[in-house]
């Protein structure tokens, strides 16, 4: 008798859980900041906690932050340019208007502080989590991400044109009029997000949107097909 092969049972798809970025690796006791410690061009921080700081207006090229720590620390309308931060904490900064350009951030977090209209141009974030952050009308023109995550921020009018998303995570966030014109978003997510009057949809292939944050999307999507809804 021939014999018979029965088939083997069908796999289940597994959603395969987003990796975690990494945490900064902090200094157990950092050495407090002092006037010394001022920007300047090819300064050099290491293992330093900065309380709260003025230094607002403050322009630098070829900055390094390793291992730092920001508390409450003034900011604003600060240029830093070519600079690089690693394994450090930002804790309720005043960063609004600051000019990040040509940079680079790794293993960082950056939680409850103030970055309304902050410029983040041409940089490369890796292993970033921005969480409880006021970034409204902040801007990531032609940066790049990978393993980074936008938790409970408010990031109304905030830019991501030409930026390269893919696999970020965005949850819990306000992005209503957020623009996201020529960004590579293959991977992303958005989950608990407001998304109403979101603009550059025409990106978004490949992204992964919660059922419920659907909605948000339609006026934009009506808008760009040149579809018209009537009440």
């Amino acid at each position: 008798m021939p014999s018979t092969t029965r088939p083997s049972a069908a796999k289940s798809p597994t959603t395969k859980k987003p990796k975690e970025p990494a945490r900064p690796k902090l200094p157990a006791s950092p050495k407090v900041a002092g006037p010394e410690h001022d920007l300047v061009d090819d300064g050099l921080y290491r293992e330093l906690a900065f309380g709260v700081m003025d230094l607002a207006g403050r322009i630098a090229q070829d900055v390094e932050f390793e291992r730092c720590v920001f508390d409450g620390t003034l900011l604003p309308a600060a240029l830093l340019e070519r600079a690089t931060v690693s394994d450090s904490a930002f804790d309720r900064c005043d960063l609004a208007n600051l000019r990040f350009t040509n940079s680079r951030a790794f293993a960082v977090a950056i939680t409850g502080s103030r970055m309304t209209g902050a410029a983040f141009t041409d940089c490369a974030f890796q292993d970033v989590v921005f969480e409880s952050c006021r970034a409204d009308l902040a801007g990531f023109r032609f940066s790049t991400f990978r393993r980074a995550v936008f938790r409970d921020c408010n990031l109304e009018g905030a830019t991501f044109q030409s930026a390269d998303l893919r696999g970020v995570r965005f949850e819990g966030c306000r992005l209503g009029g957020a623009q996201f014109s020529g960004a590579t978003m293959a991977g992303a997510r958005f989950a608990g997000c407001d998304l109403r009057g979101v603009a550059g949809v025409q990106s978004m292939g490949g992204v992964t949107v919660a059922a419920e944050d659907a909605p948000g999307l339609l006026a934009s999507f009506a808008a760009e097909l040149d579809i018209t809804i009537e009440g």
